[in-house]
């Protein structure tokens, strides 16, 4: 199993990039995807058609955001941790994913530069 800690940088506040990872409407407008995404622990989630899912364990407004992702079997469950923090006209965001397996990884730190953060990044910034 591996880890993945990287940190982002967009021009927008904290309240806009919580909202856009947050509520459908705005997911479906950075991914070009429907979205499933109910801002309550304990709710299932589904991001671009499905090919990411899992269950919201924690939300702080426009500060936090904390799921569990599904592998597969995986036993261990695997934790996303987005922490967004203000710094001037950015937010600053901490990305923390645990437990991802050894053959996902590369793919994963492609998803998260380029079609997560990267999308996101994009629809902020132009």
């Amino acid at each position: 199993m591996k880890s993945y800690h990287k940190y982002y940088k967009i021009k927008a506040s904290p309240e806009d990039v919580y909202n856009a990872l947050v509520k459908p409407f705005a997911i479906a407008l950075w991914t070009g995807a429907p979205a499933q995404m109910t801002e309550e622990a304990g709710t299932e989630f589904s991001l671009w058609d499905g090919d990411i899912s899992g269950i919201n364990l924690e939300f702080v407004k426009d500060e936090k955001i904390v799921q569990e992702w599904f592998f597969g079997d995986q036993e261990e469950k695997s934790i996303v941790t987005i922490n967004l923090k203000q710094d001037k006209l950015y937010t600053n965001i901490e990305l923390s994913h645990t437990n991802i397996p050894d053959s996902d990884l590369e793919s994963l730190k492609d998803g998260w530069d380029n079609y997560y953060f990267g999308a996101l990044k994009e629809f902020f910034q132009g």
